[in-house]
């Protein structure tokens, strides 16, 4: 009897020939994320499912898939898991926590390099055919403060970054954390917002973190500052970051990931934010690299490979 591998939303190559070194194996490929009807029925005598963020594996999912044995997330998060009823049904869920960390870091990076040059008004600017050329709220990056809330592998990763190009770095995390490089923790979030030019977020969606930067945060923010989030897209209150971006207290913001994404590409992407031109806003990209992607299909294939094999629960999240 063969075991049935379903591969969705294109996962990158690098997973094939992982997956193929199992006995008896046939692989499915497909390059979209279905809706819940269609993936109900694809999951039909699947045995290991491969699947990235934009697919629902809820409870209705994992009960029509009767024949499921492990799932492999193929990005950094689970939150489109249902990983309690997962456990339930002995289901081993793995992800790829480790492959784009440092992608992810370094778009933090040139977008912190962006807002500080002011580029998204001038790119707008010369695209209505006016020539900004002067200084006015233009700075190096250098000597700047950066504050990362979520000190974990992204955060860490992408002060080491920041402190190569001449930053200083500060970070608060509700778990004490080993400092890397000359990065020093700050005694309070408040403290950290107060006194950083950029602040970058890097935190895991959880109750506590939603809404984490609201207008009352926004509001402890240095006038002038800019706001990144890489991270979720529940953890920042969009109308209020909009308010601050409109008002001029904050000199512009980057946000990658939103309260409420398109599910397909062919889905109008629809956001307040959208009508200021201080703000960078990218589809859900921040791991989007040929790098990451190959890294990913590696490392996870690797732990549902060895799981197969022997039982082996490395890196299982559940």
């Amino acid at each position: 009897m063969s075991l049935k591998v379903l591969l969705l939303e294109d996962i990158h190559e690098s997973a094939s020939p992982i997956l193929q070194s199992i006995a008896n194996v046939e692989i499915v490929r497909l390059k979209h994320a279905p809706q819940a009807d269609e993936l109900h029925g694809l999951l039909d005598g699947v045995d290991v499912l491969g699947l990235r963020s934009r697919t629902r594996l809820d409870r209705a999912a994992l009960e029509s898939a009767t024949r499921l044995r492990a799932v492999g997330s193929y990005c950094t998060g689970t939150n489109n898991l249902d990983l309690e009823v997962a456990s339930q049904r002995g289901i081993a869920v793995f992800n790829g926590p480790f492959s784009n960390t440092r992608s992810v870091a370094e778009l933090v990076i040139g977008h912190a390099i962006h807002l500080l040059r002011r580029i998204p008004e001038r790119h707008a600017a010369a695209k209505r055919g006016e020539w900004l050329k002067n200084a006015k709220g233009s700075n190096e990056i250098r000597g700047k403060v950066l504050g990362i809330i979520g000190y974990g592998k992204i955060g860490t990763q992408t002060g080491l970054l920041a402190e190569a190009i001449g930053m200083r770095v500060i970070y608060f995390d509700i778990e004490a954390c080993l400092p890397l490089g000359n990065a020093r923790p700050a005694e309070s979030l408040q403290a950290l917002l107060a006194a950083s030019d950029v602040v970058t977020l890097h935190v895991p969606q959880t109750a506590r973190t939603r809404n984490l930067i609201d207008a009352e945060r926004l509001a402890q923010m240095k006038d002038g500052a800019v706001l990144l989030n890489l991270a979720r897209g529940h953890a920042v209150d969009i109308d209020a970051l909009h308010e601050a971006l409109r008002s001029g207290h904050l000199r512009g913001a980057a946000i990658d990931v939103f309260p409420a994404e398109p599910a397909s590409a062919t889905d109008m992407f629809e956001s307040p934010l959208r009508d200021l031109e201080n703000v960078i806003l990218t589809p859900h990209i921040g791991g989007s690299t040929v790098e990451a992607q190959r890294n990913l299909g590696v490392e996870v294939s690797e732990k549902l490979r060895d799981y197969l094999a022997s039982g082996a629960i490395r890196g299982s999240v559940n």
